[in-house]
């Protein structure tokens, strides 16, 4: 997804880079993945917007929740008073020195690893980190990177840096941002804006600066279609007056736009190599559901 914050009022997640060290209280979640009395059971999946690379790489090595235990029922207003310098190990403090027992971190099953999230566009996605967690309000997500981060551009490889050295993203979200498709089980995705997360400072230097967009299948539908030739190099925007997304298509041409809300949208192909451009009007997108578009061949 491309600009947007809180206050579009569309869910999507404010993210806060932080240079503090966190130490985070860890549970095995290798024992039953059925939720239990006071518990609930997440599962965090990750996909990608696209952006102008070969490869981007990011090593991640934790992945954690922050659950307030004393809130069991679903709370939409959004508020999250507390600044991250107050958050330690399951409490944090107010500005009146008084500890709140009710907020845990606690960590979500994963497979550490070394991700080429440019290989999770046009619908591909994998599932980042599940577990067992308390039940209550899930406030924020936090992702810990390790030091192998890299993108390749024009088969050169590059080194991917923080400003601050190791990265530590914490996604605030609202308990409604969950979907809750069984009994205590939910899960969202994470979509990986690369467009916006990766700024070249000068030749040869990037850093990173994570845009993540949280979004669940029910709650918002998507675009497909079909898109050739592929040596015309078409990249797709999906656009209307709340909300723009893009898509570059596979080999074959097939393309997927996941994440939107539901309305009528338009998509600009912009083609290249001397093909023209194109432009589709009048696109329905609805709930929990795809819009197939007809499939569109460029022509010089």
């Amino acid at each position: 997804m491309k600009t947007y914050l809180r206050t579009t009022g569309w869910g999507l997640a404010t993210l806060v880079l932080l240079a503090f060290v966190f130490h985070a209280c860890q549970k095995d979640n290798s024992a039953s993945m059925t939720p239990g009395a006071g518990q609930q059971r997440l599962s965090v999946y990750f996909a990608d917007n696209p952006g102008y690379f070969d490869n981007v790489f990011l090593d991640i090595r934790n992945v954690e929740v922050l659950v307030d235990t004393c809130t069991t029922k679903k709370d939409d207003d959004g508020d999250d008073r507390w600044d991250n310098d107050y958050e330690r190990c399951g409490w944090w403090e107010d500005h009146h020195g008084n500890k709140n027992d009710c907020d845990v971190w606690d960590s979500l099953g994963i497979r550490p690893g070394v991700y080429d999230v440019l290989s999770l566009r046009n619908g591909a996605d994998t599932l980042l980190g599940n577990g067992i967690v308390p039940e209550g309000k899930v406030k924020k997500i936090r992702i810990t990177l390790g030091d192998n981060n890299y993108l390749v551009k024009d088969s050169t490889t590059y080194p991917l840096k923080s400003p601050s050295g190791q990265v530590k993203i914490v996604i605030q979200v609202r308990q409604d941002e969950w979907e809750e498709f069984s009994d205590k089980n939910f899960r969202l995705w994470l979509d990986f804006d690369i467009d916006r997360s990766i700024v070249q400072t000068r030749q040869g230097q990037f850093i990173l600066r994570p845009v993540i967009h949280v979004f669940t299948l029910k709650q918002t539908g998507s675009i497909s279609g079909k898109v050739t030739p592929w040596n015309a190099f078409p990249v797709i925007t999906v656009y209307n007056d709340q909300d723009t997304s893009y898509a570059l298509p596979w080999k074959d041409g097939q393309y997927k736009v996941r994440g939107l809300k539901a309305g009528t949208y338009k998509m600009f192909v912009n083609a290249s190599n001397g093909y023209k451009d194109t432009t589709i009007t009048g696109i329905t997108v609805k709930r929990d559901d795809n819009t197939k578009v007809e499939d569109i061949k460029l022509s010089k």
